[in-house]
């Protein structure tokens, strides 16, 4: 987890936000040595499970067609 003194934060605010955006990183703010704050990246809390990974994850394969190869399974 990356540190930043609070003068640091208030030069570069827009940057920093970006990057925790982007890397999902924390960032905490320190004030005089002690932390005082954290920037820490916004998620949505999804109402429900069903669909999370929707548009996430994706398959280019044909997962219905056979493959040709015969077994036998013991029941």
């Amino acid at each position: 987890m990356q540190t930043v003194k609070a003068s640091v934060f208030k030069a570069t605010c827009l940057r920093l936000m970006d990057e925790v955006c982007q890397t999902g990183e924390q960032i905490v703010i320190t004030k005089n040595g002690k932390p005082v704050s954290r920037l820490v990246p916004y998620r949505e809390i999804p109402e429900t499970l069903f669909g999370l990974h929707r548009k996430k994850v994706c398959s280019k394969d044909d997962l219905v067609s056979s493959l040709g190869v015969e077994w036998d399974a013991e029941l």
